[in-house]
């Protein structure tokens, strides 16, 4: 069982948005305490009422996101 529900975040123009790795889920927000917020709260929503182990994850699981960044110019 996965103990760790894993998302990549990418900022946009405006957001930054996270997707989910192994679990279908997408959200966003201004700030990354907005996008933590928003994050914690969609996969609580997701899961909400769901036997955790139909996901294939432990009962307590984790969040792991990755942060992309754009790489800067070197001279």
């Amino acid at each position: 069982m996965k103990k760790i529900i894993q998302f990549n975040i990418s900022k946009g123009e405006k957001y930054y948005v996270a997707q989910g790795i192994n679990l279908p889920i997408v959200t966003q927000g201004k700030t990354l305490d907005e996008l933590t917020k928003n994050l914690k709260e969609a996969v609580d929503l997701q899961l909400e009422g769901e036997k955790l182990s139909s996901f294939g994850l432990d009962p307590r699981p984790s969040i792991l996101a990755s942060l992309e960044l754009e790489a800067g110019v070197y001279a």
